[in-house]
Order: structure tokens, then sequence, then C-alpha cells
């Protein structure tokens, strides 16, 4: 089949996450099978119009914000006729491709943006994003939807997509060797992702500071892009802690960098405003890492609470903090939550991911 994938952007792009790694092991095994896939994406600063990855292309058109309108007039231009299937994932906002494309097509949600706009955007833009998401979602509730998380099928049951329309496959993870169990000499938290607003990392440097004071020797290690507002305002933050010799903040790392911080580190700490999963839940537990989390949609999907990690019953820093000291004090609870963790992720993995959402393709 030739299959045409929207979304607005690639895994190149400086902001790219979990949702983009997923997307291109899912194309990389689409094209093996010997379907066509392009990519139709927003560009970057830098980025090629156009590269081919492991046999897909990637078309990279408009940026963060024309990408919608760009796409569009790239579609009607040179692809109108060429797909037999349109993949379109919606991120904060659709392609609206049912107004323009006639061939089948799935929606691909990893999680709806609503409470994000509060912190993602500045007034007016938040309030009106958010109303316009309610509509939205209406306009497309009769499409089939596919999803990684029970969360977001219940949060698109609610905007009136039919329970039969919406199919979940399983996230994919890289493939897992044994767990390591080498961890750094002193207790050492992890905080791992793109520092933005919606991931709340200023609660993780205050639940380490008030962990501190309990656990003399804590360690945190902070990863991710801080070129952002957002990051700015964590870096001075970080500057100013009184125990800012014991953190540690590593900017963007290459893919064994990261895996090595989280089978060294003894926890990570996910702490966003939503999650579609949390992919760095699963990752980190693929390595001997349990994690602590906010009680938040896709972070309960990803993490059994007391079985393979702790999710806080309260989402602030104090509750972070006394969960923290909890598996720094019980050994036991902690090789447990570490055990169930490890063998929790083994079920995780591209080839799985990809037959089920093959399934659901019907290819």
């Amino acid at each position: 089949m030739n299959i045409l994938w929207f979304t607005w952007k690639d895994k190149k792009n400086p902001a790219a996450g979990g949702a983009e790694l997923i997307n291109e092991e899912l194309a990389k095994k689409l094209v093996e099978e010997e379907n066509e896939v392009k990519f139709l994406v927003g560009g970057f600063k830098g980025a090629e119009q156009k590269e081919t990855i492991y046999g897909y292309e990637i078309i990279r058109v408009g940026n963060r914000f024309t990408v919608y309108w760009e796409a569009f007039r790239y579609f009607r231009k040179h692809l109108n006729f060429w797909p037999d299937l349109i993949i379109e994932e919606i991120n904060t906002f659709p392609f609206f491709t049912q107004l323009y494309t006639k061939q089948k097509r799935v929606l691909l949600f990893y999680q709806l943006c609503r409470e994000i706009w509060f912190y993602q955007f500045s007034f007016p833009l938040n309030l009106i994003g958010y109303f316009l998401e309610s509509i939205y979602l209406k306009f497309l509730s009769n499409n089939k939807v596919i999803t990684e998380s029970e969360s977001t099928k219940k949060d698109l049951l609610k905007y009136g997509f039919s329970k039969e329309n919406i199919a979940i496959f399983p996230i994919g993870i890289s493939p897992i060797k044994s767990m390591k169990l080498n961890k750094f000499p002193n207790f050492t938290l992890l905080s791992f992702g793109t520092i933005r607003s919606m991931k709340r990392t200023t609660h993780q440097i205050k639940a380490f500071e008030i962990a501190k004071q309990h656990i003399p020797k804590l360690k945190l290690i902070i990863v991710g892009d801080s070129q952002n507002h957002y990051g700015k305002k964590v870096l001075q933050i970080i500057d100013a802690s009184p125990y800012k010799k014991d953190v540690s903040y590593f900017g963007k790392v290459d893919e064994k960098r990261k895996f090595y911080l989280m089978a060294q580190s003894h926890l990570i700490l996910v702490t966003s405003v939503k999650e579609g999963w949390g992919l760095v839940v699963t990752e980190a537990n693929s390595q001997g890492t349990p994690a602590i989390v906010y009680d938040v949609d896709g972070l309960r999907d990803s993490v059994e609470d007391k079985v393979t990690g702790l999710v806080c019953k309260k989402n602030n820093p104090n509750e972070l903090a006394r969960n923290i000291v909890k598996l720094f004090k019980e050994k036991k609870l902690y090789k447990r939550l570490q055990n169930n963790a490890f063998t929790w992720s083994k079920q995780f993995n591209f080839d799985k991911s990809y037959r089920e959402f093959k399934n659901i393709l019907k290819l």
C-alpha cells in the first residue's frame, strides 16, 4: 500500500519525543513489508525538505504553525491521487484531512491536549485552543482512531467517538538485554525529556530538595533540551538551589547515553500534566529503574501503583519527595518494584507493537 502519514514533526525535529520514535519504527517495518510510506511534516531550521530514511520518505513543509496549511497545499499539488491510506496524527491541532481527501483514513491520537493548553500557551491562545479542541473533536468523532492507552481512549469517548471505532496498540521500546544492577554509588534520581512547562520539571527539583533533607547524599540528574523560556527558568532554579552541586544537567543526549543514565539511576521521576503513555517510564523500567509518577492520564497506564512503581496520591512536590524517601528507606519494596518493572517492560517491543498496529490497519 501507499501510506501517507500527516504529523507536525519527525524524529529529527528538535521538539521530537517518544511519539516520533514509535512512528518511525512502525514506518520502518511497514517499508520492510513492501509498503511505501511518506511522512508529511513541518520543517525546522537547517532541515532538508526531503529525506529518505530506512526506505520511508520525510517531506517537510512550512513550520510548526504553517504546516497544516502547507501540508494541504502540498497534498493537492503532488500527492492527491498517491495514497491508498492516510494516517492523520493529531498533536495539538488536526490537519482536517477529511475535508480534502477521499482515501481511507485513520486518526492517530497519542493524547489529547486539554489542560496542556494552559501550560504551553499564554492567554488568550490557551483559552482559544482549549475550546477549539472540544469543537474539532466533535467534528472528527466519526473517524476510526488508533491510540496507545486506555486513558486516551476514555478521553476520546467523552467527545463522541464511538467505542467500536477506537483501537489501542501497545508501545514499543528497544530490545532489552538484561536488568542492570550497577547503579550509581549514591541514590540518584533521573528527570528525562524535553524541559517544558507541561513536564513540571520544577516540581522534581523541589521534591529533590525536600528529600535531600532526609537523604544527605541524594543526587539529581536532569536530561533534556532547555532551549525555551521554561527551560531557562529551570536552569536558573538549579543554579540558585542550595544543593546545586548535587544536581547534574546534561542537555540532550544520544540513545546510548540515555540508556546508560537510565540504567545507573535508582528512580525516574515523571510529573507531566498529561501523557499518552509515558515512554520514558517503560524505557527506564527496561533498565531496572522504577518510576515515581503523578496520577495523570498516560502515567497511570504505564505505572501500576505499588507493583511496578509508585503513583503519587497528590500531584505536588511534597508527595513526590515522600515517595522518594520511602523507596530509599524501604529496600525490600524498592527491590520488588525494580524486579516487577523490569519484568513488565519485557512485553513491550516494536515487533509486537507493529503486529497490533498492522492488524488495526488491516494490512
